[in-house]
């Protein structure tokens, strides 16, 4: 049915893990995504439907639009439960490490886990893992890190036990990692694996308006002024930058997750294939890049190189601690210097 792109080594050393497990944690990155929550959430009832006893542990809020997935009110936030994170975390008998590759991506929550005596498994499709993990499952050619929790559960011969629950979970952080299969999903396998998740039963129709069509007033009025006021465009480029400050959010009541997908929309515009957005964020002193391309062009270099990012192909992240202005300038540097595969002509 599918490629066993995970080594059999690892695929035995992490069933031996589960097995000898009691107590697991579950980590992902700051400012959960929905592949991070997705992913997460998989395991979490893959394990849970094992008999062990699972906690997510996330650094911080995650948006709004995800709250309806099942099991996301189990979730302890490390900056609202530090106590009862910690404790979990130094009990815990395996600590799983989920869509971040770095120590770094967990902010304050990375010397719990860093100091924890237990061992490690990262699962993640990110660029350069470092090795802080006993196991590491890593390939970023593939879609998303909830791909490679499905690939994972079903080499170690769980899919018939998959539940419902886990596959909705896990087609949402795949669904919200490729930008609803826009990008980064061209491989034919990421739909034999909808399909698998599709025969538990799932309603990808209901999922999708879940997500996309659950935004406030707010947010529409919000995405407007963007456009209108905000999106710099630079021609000669082929790029367009969207800069939102704190006050502004204030100015829109802004909510976690309001500005999802914003940075998407100048690749509408004939021409354009390569978009950036900064937002101030409003619970930390920087700034959050989000950055998307089409083609060839390599926007996660983009995002390692300037931003201190990284990312797939056609869709990155990275951050920023200074003023906009001076982010706006290392944004203009980064056009001049990939100004020839910003000129390339793709079909």
């Amino acid at each position: 049915m599918l490629s066993a792109i995970i080594e059999k080594e690892n695929i035995e050393t992490v069933e031996k893990l589960f097995s000898a497990s009691e107590k697991i944690v579950i980590v992902t990155h700051v400012s959960p995504d929905g592949d991070a929550l997705g992913s997460s959430l998989g395991l979490y009832h893959y394990l849970v439907g094992r008999g062990k006893k699972v906690q997510i542990i996330v650094p911080n809020a995650y948006p709004d639009f995800l709250n309806w997935l099942p099991g996301v009110k189990t979730i302890y936030r490390y900056d609202k439960k530090e106590k009862e994170a910690k404790e979990a975390i130094s009990e815990a008998d395996l600590i799983c490490c989920l869509d971040f590759n770095t120590l770094s991506r967990i902010n304050e929550l990375a010397e719990p886990v860093r100091g924890a005596t237990c061992k490690k498994i990262m699962i993640d499709h990110h660029l350069d893992p470092e090795p802080f993990c006993d196991v590491t499952i890593s390939h970023p050619p593939i879609s998303s890190t909830s791909e490679l929790v499905f690939r994972l559960i079903y080499r170690l011969g769980g899919y018939e036990e998959l539940s419902f629950q886990a596959a909705e979970c896990i087609y949402t952080g795949m669904m919200t990692d490729t930008g609803g299969f826009t990008y980064s999903s061209n491989q034919p396998e990421i739909y034999t694996v909808i399909s698998a998740l599709l025969a538990k039963g799932i309603d990808k129709d209901v999922i999708y308006r879940r997500v996309f069509y659950t935004y406030s007033e707010n947010r529409l009025r919000l995405m407007g002024y963007v456009l209108y006021e905000k999106m710099q465009v630079y021609p000669s480029f082929r790029s367009a930058l969207i800069c939102l400050s704190r006050e502004e959010q204030k100015k829109f009541t802004f909510s976690k997750g309001d500005t999802e997908g914003f940075v998407n929309l100048p690749l509408q515009m004939k021409g354009i294939k390569f978009s950036v957005f900064f937002r101030e964020d409003t619970e930390q002193n920087m700034i959050k890049i989000s950055l998307r391309s089409v083609g060839t062009f390599p926007c996660n270099k983009v995002a390692s190189e300037f931003f201190g990012g990284g990312g797939h192909l056609n869709a990155s992240g990275g951050e920023f601690y200074g003023k906009m202005e001076d982010a706006v300038l290392l944004f203009k540097q980064a056009l001049i210097k990939y100004e020839s595969l910003l000129q390339i002509e793709e079909n």
